[in-house]
């Protein structure tokens, strides 16, 4: 499995950011983050009413609430963000998503010699409910979540 640098926190700019590579064609890395039963083998359960910017769904994981998401932008295959209401720090799941408390993820693709290079840049953490800890805790989150993403790809599955 390639081994990937860590997620990284940019306190002035309320970011995160994670770039990995992976070694599996861009096609492929695609679905992964874009289709629901391929989101579903590494990330949370995934269910969406569509495939297009505007369309609404759930994240969700055996232990807690379904965590509200909204597909915010699409360009196939290279870019799509994601809007949800994971502030982590605050306690509670919002039935709905909030746009003025919820945070941004967007995955970039980019062909590179032997894969695919995959960047997420999560965003509006100032908008939580505790910027720091959610900082971090999405830091973790996402060098979990995305060494599942590298495994599952590299594993051919």
């Amino acid at each position: 499995m390639t081994v990937n640098p860590s997620s990284v926190v940019d306190d002035s700019a309320f970011a995160v950011r994670r770039t990995i590579r992976i070694a599996a064609p861009v096609e492929k890395v695609w679905q992964a983050v874009t289709e629901p039963a391929h989101i579903s083998k590494w990330f949370g359960r995934a269910a969406f009413a569509g495939t297009h910017a505007g369309a609404v769904g759930t994240l969700s994981w055996p232990d807690r609430d379904p965590i509200p998401v909204r597909i915010e932008a699409i360009e196939a295959p290279r870019l799509v963000s994601y809007r949800w209401g994971n502030d982590d720090a605050s306690g509670v799941v919002p039935d709905t998503l909030d746009d003025a408390r919820s945070t941004v993820f967007t995955f970039t693709l980019v062909e590179v010699e032997g894969g695919t290079e995959l960047t997420v840049v999560e965003t509006g953490f100032e908008n939580t409910s505790d910027p720091a800890a959610n900082l971090a805790d999405h830091r973790d989150g996402w060098n979990g979540e995305l060494d599942k993403l590298v495994a599952l790809l590299e594993s051919g599955s």
